[in-house]
């Protein structure tokens, strides 16, 4: 597996956060069509309405590693997402932060949830016509891509979210970073699920190991 980054995966998760930075000057993309304006308010509503979710993630790297796992949401506000053997990786929100637990280097770490990608996506209401600049809606032979970036920071990369048509499906999203390394994340077997325990989205530290209590 590529060595672990948590901002850029929590990048990879979704969309990138609005920034708190200065908004950048006007854009001189083309504007959208009136059918990709509609496109996109599908999808964000389909987004919204993916209230209670399972389903099984394939993570690949920029450099062709793949790792996978299970994905969990609760909307709003909660997510897990569980790495398969061997990774040790475990992210999770319980609807006010973001932990990132890694049983293999006994690390852990939170976010606030409004500081991270997670938090357009586990709103009460998903958004993609606010502080989000849709660059452009492709059309495939059984679905579409929303490709996207921040409208503040456009230098922090952009995302592909890829749908099948009919019926509307979530099928993953691709993250290039401001280098032009991409993450793909496929999913598959999404379907309702839960309610889930609360539990399932709360990460606790790893206990210390002997040598961290020397």
């Amino acid at each position: 597996m590529v060595p672990f980054k948590p901002a850029q995966l929590l990048v990879a998760i979704l969309l990138v956060a609005p920034s708190s930075a200065p908004a950048a000057a006007a854009s001189n993309l083309p504007r959208l069509s009136a059918s990709d304006e509609a496109t996109v308010r599908a999808a964000a509503a389909y987004l919204g309405g993916l209230t209670s979710v399972r389903a099984h993630f394939v993570q690949t790297g920029a450099r062709g590693t793949t790792s996978q796992g299970e994905f969990y949401l609760q909307r709003p506000g909660k997510a897990r997402f569980d790495y398969a053997p061997p990774s040790g990786l475990t992210i999770a929100s319980n609807g006010q932060v973001v932990s990132v637990l890694d049983t293999r280097l006994n690390s852990f770490q939170s976010y606030p949830l409004g500081m991270t990608p997670l938090s357009l996506f586990l709103s009460k209401e998903v958004r993609l016509d606010r502080g989000v600049e849709v660059t452009s809606v492709t059309a495939s032979s059984d679905g579409f891509s929303i490709t996207a970036r921040d409208g503040r920071r456009r230098s922090d990369g952009q995302i592909a979210l890829y749908f099948q048509r009919a019926p509307l499906t979530l099928l993953g999203w691709t993250i290039t970073d401001a280098q032009g390394a991409s993450t793909r994340v496929r999913l598959t077997d999404l379907s309702a699920a839960g309610p889930f325990d609360r539990h399932l989205f709360t990460l606790r530290p790893p206990r210390p190991s002997p040598d961290q209590l020397r």
